[in-house]
Parts: C-alpha cells; structure tokens; sequence
C-alpha cells in the first residue's frame, strides 16, 4: 500500500492535449516521434482517435502529458469532436508543403474553441520543415498567423526530429506556468480573506428569554427592543 501511495504523489500534474489539423499532415508521427522516438513513413491516416501518455519533469514537478491523436478527415469530426472537452493544450498542425492544410487552420481553430476551454494553449506547428524544395508555406506567413491569432508557433520535421519535442514541452510548460499562477494568486487570496476575519470584530447573536435576538454590534440601535 505505501508503494502504491509513493506511486499516487509522484504524478502531480494530468495535462490533456490534442493532435489537430488535416489528415496527412503528420500528426502521427510527430505523436510517434515524441513519444516513441518513432517514424513511420508508409503510416496510413488515424482513424478514430488514440492518445499516448508521456511523463515530463517541470520545475521539480511531474507531469502526465495525455496526448490526443484526432483524425483529421471530415468524415472522422463528429466523432473527435467529444474528444476536445477537457483539452487544455493542443497542437494545430499544417503541412508546410500544401497551402491548403495551413489555409485551413482557421476552420480547425473555430472548431477546438467551440469545444474546449477558452483558456486553451495552442502552438501551430508547421510541419515537414524537411521538404525545403516543396515549400509553399513560408516561416514567415506561419509567424504572422501566429501573432495574429495569439498563438505559440514552431516548424519541425517528424522525420528529422526537428523540434519536435520543443514543440509538446513549450505546450506543456505554459500550461503549467498558468496552473501555477492560479494557485499563487487562489493562495493569496485565502491569506488576504484570512487577514480579514483575523483583524475584524466578531458579531454575536444571542436570544434573550422574550427569544428577542439582539446583535451585539447594534445595542442601542434599530435592532433593541
């Protein structure tokens, strides 16, 4: 029992995050990279959804990272879109070798802020940064959408493992600065509210024999008898 105990408080933190974007634009893989240190360069498109759990060690504190694979093709978003409740990270992948993919970021966008938390953190992820020669997306236009929308932004290569892992730790990291600084300022708060009840007066309801409730701040005053 102490064993399972040790086990219980060295997780202290479960992050859900989700893998989105249009199919074949390697989410998967960078799924795989990170997780596994895995590529597979025949791997079909996801179907349904899977995650994968992967542990990270942030200021002294381990974190679950619970990593959400959604299938990109249209046929596939009635059933993923359950999967973005409770996401409180997600990745927003394109391809940087077909517009398309990154022209429709915006769609994908729209969809996780309608079905999770609007305090989600996002990163756009301009994936394949190893096809140099079949760019037609430029670092510049994935920055500028970026900056416009809010968004963390990297570009990284499943297949070389480019940044791969830079891109789930940034997630990671933010979301945990932002938990932590919810728990600093729930704390102060507590010692703000305790401060108060600690220097203020105590007020006493007393019921005399007539069961005439008198309060001991207001003798005299409109509540007497």
């Amino acid at each position: 029992m102490a064993l399972h105990s040790e086990e219980e408080k060295k997780e202290d933190y479960l992050f859900k995050i989700v893998l989105i974007g249009d199919s074949a634009v390697g989410k998967s893989n960078l799924l795989a990279r990170f997780a596994r240190d895995e590529f597979y360069p025949n791997s079909k498109s996801t179907i349904g959804v899977e995650f994968q759990t992967q542990k990270m060690d942030i200021n002294g504190k381990e974190v679950k990272a619970q990593i959400w694979d959604t299938a990109g093709q249209e046929r596939f978003r009635a059933v993923t879109s359950a999967y973005y409740r409770g996401a409180v990270g997600a990745l927003l992948v394109y391809d940087i070798s077909r517009r398309l993919t990154f022209d429709n970021i915006g769609r994908w966008l729209n969809e996780l802020q309608t079905h999770s938390d609007m305090n989600v953190v996002i990163i756009l992820v301009g994936n394949k940064s190893d096809l140099k020669d079949a760019r037609e997306v430029t670092t510049a236009e994935g920055k500028a959408l970026a900056e416009a929308k809010g968004l963390f932004f990297i570009e990284t290569s499943a297949l070389d493992s480019s940044n791969v892992t830079s891109a789930f730790q940034t997630v990671v990291r933010e979301i945990y600065n932002i938990l932590s600084r919810k728990v600093i300022q729930s704390e102060e708060l507590q010692k703000k509210d305790s401060g108060r009840l600690a220097n203020g007066k105590t007020v006493v309801l007393q019921a005399d024999e007539n069961q005439e409730t008198v309060a001991e701040t207001n003798k005299g005053g409109c509540c007497s008898s």
